[in-house]
């Protein structure tokens, strides 16, 4: 079997946090775990700098936890056979520069070329993952996928993790963060969300519960109602409590204390792709917003992972579909009785999170299948 020594990834930030998030986790993975030196070419190094701060945004070409960066402005530029890395990903359908192609083309052997694609749960992607693109000079682009069984790629995740995870204090991480007491004995909730999301109606809806609730909410995330209800501006360290809800603002911090912050929480609201696979390694129940597609597609892909992961759950199910806005089958009328069927499920939903955790661990590691597979094309 070759040893593959470079790889090269290509990014472009569409998801603010996601993209770049996923690809940031997968690239530092590949250094630390399997020794190859690795190439994350990104045009945005704003969002980056949010989940990793050592990024400098105006840096063409740096080093960053052994991962070298390159600030990918456009899709000019030429580029030799020796630039050209043993392993070419380009991050869900990204175009990769003509030049570079043009380089793989003169390559010999040819790099091993894949489409890394976007998490579905949809039963297609089954048949999709690994088959071949034939693409002219001789080049072959594999598609790869991620997803929840054993004919995919499974789901991205570092070796240590789950260890990491099981030795986790959250009290001290969360005094850290500037919890008090009464806030740490509280119902805990994190709250990660695209603009869009009903959380005025969800506040409310909080603010009449039985038992004491804390939210903490990253700055800039539901800005107009964190705004709204503290009555400040919504920056980091901003608390307030109305009811029984209090909301705190937290820093947007980087990615190992966002995994901390999912552990330390009783119930997690992600969205997007790269918090929606944390919150699944976290064991923890979760309610997920998933990136909003033209004509609603992103409904169908919302459902096909609810009737995975939520069959003896309509709680769950019926408010994620609401929280997605997509039409659900429940017949609660607003959102005080949905939190209320979903609030009834916690013991249930918490078992089945720790069941899902095993499940998905069974599968693997993304990094290391998409490895393994390619040393099967050398």
């Amino acid at each position: 079997m070759m040893k593959f020594r470079r790889l090269d990834l290509f990014c472009r930030v569409v998801d603010n946090y996601g993209d770049i998030g996923i690809c940031w986790r997968l690239a530092k993975q590949l250094v630390r775990e399997h020794g190859l030196a690795v190439t994350l070419y990104v045009d945005d190094l704003a969002s980056f700098k949010r989940i990793c701060p050592p990024v400098a945004e105006d840096a063409e070409l740096q080093q960053v936890d052994g991962v070298t960066v390159r600030h990918w402005r456009d899709q000019d530029g030429s580029y030799t056979p020796l630039e050209v890395a043993d392993i070419v990903i380009e991050f869900f359908a990204v175009d990769i520069p003509p030049g570079y192609i043009e380089a793989m083309k003169q390559c010999e052997p040819r790099p091993v070329w894949f489409n890394l694609e976007g998490l579905t749960a949809e039963e297609w992607v089954e048949g999709c993952h690994r088959l071949t693109s034939p693409q002219p000079g001789g080049l072959i682009k594999h598609f790869f996928f991620p997803g929840f069984t054993d004919k995919t790629g499974g789901l991205l995740r570092e070796a240590g993790l789950e260890q990491e995870r099981l030795q986790f204090a959250p009290a001290a991480f969360l005094s850290q963060l500037g919890l008090t007491p009464a806030e740490i004995a509280s119902t805990r909730i994190s709250l990660f969300c695209y603009p869009h999301a009903p959380v005025s109606a969800l506040f409310e809806a909080w603010q009449s519960a039985s038992q004491p609730m804390t939210c903490l909410v990253p700055e800039g995330v539901a800005a107009d109602t964190v705004r709204s209800f503290t009555g400040g501006d919504g920056r980091a360290g901003t608390v307030a409590t109305q009811g029984a809800l209090t909301v705190r603002v937290l820093p947007f911090v980087p990615q190992p204390d966002y995994d901390k912050l999912l552990w330390a929480c009783d119930l997690n609201f992600v969205r997007g792709e790269d918090s929606f696979v944390r919150a699944q390694w976290a064991g923890k129940p979760f309610i997920w917003h998933i990136y909003p597609q033209d004509e609603n597609l992103h409904h169908k892909k919302l459902r096909a992972f609810l009737q995975r992961y939520a069959g003896a759950l309509p709680g769950l199910a019926d408010f994620s579909l609401r929280w997605n806005g997509a039409p659900s089958q429940g017949e609660v009328e607003d959102w005080a009785a949905s939190w209320a069927a979903l609030e009834a499920e916690a013991a249930a939903a918490t078992v089945r999170a720790a069941e899902w955790q095993q499940q998905m661990l069974s599968l693997g590691d993304l990094a290391s299948n998409m490895l393994a597979f390619a040393a099967t094309l050398r």
